[in-house]
């Protein structure tokens, strides 16, 4: 597999390199592209230093995937290029995810969408992928009727300048600033911009994104998405209503067995999701599982992943995976 990762000088993009040599992706051939300013610098891939080339380069050289994180702008603009020239793209950005033409695509829960024509792929945004990892087997056995979701995001999901932001003011630095309000000691209620109901686009993509990824537009959802000052991964208080009663103990057990999911909920001995135990790691983290007392067939959970990893990169890494799997990229194709 020749693999392009546009943006791969940005966290994604770095994290997208990082988790193709993890999991061993056939890489044969490496294409790091960013913007002009990048062109030139190096990238190391396997312990091999590799030369960042320009969109035009990239397209000469006829790769078989482009791993995009380079912004929504960037990929209107690109991402059909490489996909006329052939190219399968996973694009990390909102451009392409509520477009009704292009798949939304989390491995474990809708991957079977996936054709050979599809040349544009959209990974979801990161708080809506590690909530539908956790919703699928449940939506399967019970049937959810409506999400009430809070987020707790980790400054990552910004980028490098929000992290400077928050380390330069624990250590009293007046530097650039990302947000439009202190983040250390603090939470911003506040993630993307606002519209015009009163939302974030963040909480609408949530809303949006798990019904297109679920496949089924009754299930109600309404979100408040919130940044806050950690590393990590992203959490979320997550309460479900289903049409159909659970059983506890089957619907933890449920979880246990579900593909992506690890359940941590062993409150007596204080066992419970958090960010600093998602780092790094590609799995999404399930606990605090409870009945909500005040209705019937209401579940509270709570949902942590490392949002660089499930919520970026490992998930276009997955889909990846999943194309050359099924022989849907490459020489298998055109054979």
């Amino acid at each position: 597999m020749k693999v392009a990762v546009v943006g791969a000088t940005g966290l994604v993009g770095t994290k997208m390199l990082q988790v193709l040599e993890e999991r061993n992706f056939p890489v044969t051939e490496l294409i790091p592209v960013a913007s002009a300013k990048s062109i030139g610098k190096e990238v190391t891939f396997k312990g091999k230093p590799y030369k960042v080339v320009s969109v035009e380069d990239a397209i000469k050289q006829k790769p078989d995937i482009a791993l995009f994180s380079a912004g929504g702008s960037t990929s209107l603009e690109q991402a059909p290029l490489f996909a006329e020239a052939g190219v399968t793209v996973i694009d990390n950005s909102s451009a392409w995810r509520m477009d009704a033409t292009k798949k939304l695509v989390v491995p474990e829960v809708n991957a079977d969408v996936l054709t050979a024509e599809d040349k544009i792929i959209a990974n979801p945004n990161c708080s809506t992928i590690q909530m539908v990892v956790a919703l699928k087997p449940l939506h399967d056995r019970y049937k959810i009727k409506r999400v009430v979701v809070s987020t707790y995001q980790s400054v990552t999901g910004t980028g490098v300048k929000a992290v400077d932001q928050l380390f330069n003011e624990r250590k009293g630095i007046d530097g650039p600033k990302a947000y439009p309000y202190q983040i250390d000691l603090n939470v911003l209620p506040h993630i993307d911009v606002f519209t015009e109901n009163g939302y974030t686009k963040e909480e609408m993509k949530m809303i949006k994104e798990t019904k297109k990824i679920m496949g089924d537009d009754s299930i109600r959802v309404t979100a408040t998405t919130v940044r806050i000052p950690v590393m990590g991964g992203h959490s979320e208080s997550v309460n479900i209503e289903f049409e159909n009663d659970f059983d506890l103990d089957e619907l933890r057990d449920l979880l246990s067995k579900a593909p992506g999911v690890v359940v941590v909920d062993d409150v007596a001995n204080l066992k419970y999701p958090m960010p600093l135990d998602a780092h790094e790691k590609d799995e999404v983290f399930v606990g605090r599982l409870r009945r909500d007392e005040t209705q019937p067939n209401t579940l509270n959970a709570w949902i942590v992943s490392d949002n660089l990893r499930k919520g970026a990169a490992t998930n276009a890494v997955q889909i990846a995976e999943y194309l050359v799997a099924k022989k849907l990229v490459g020489e298998a194709v055109e054979a």
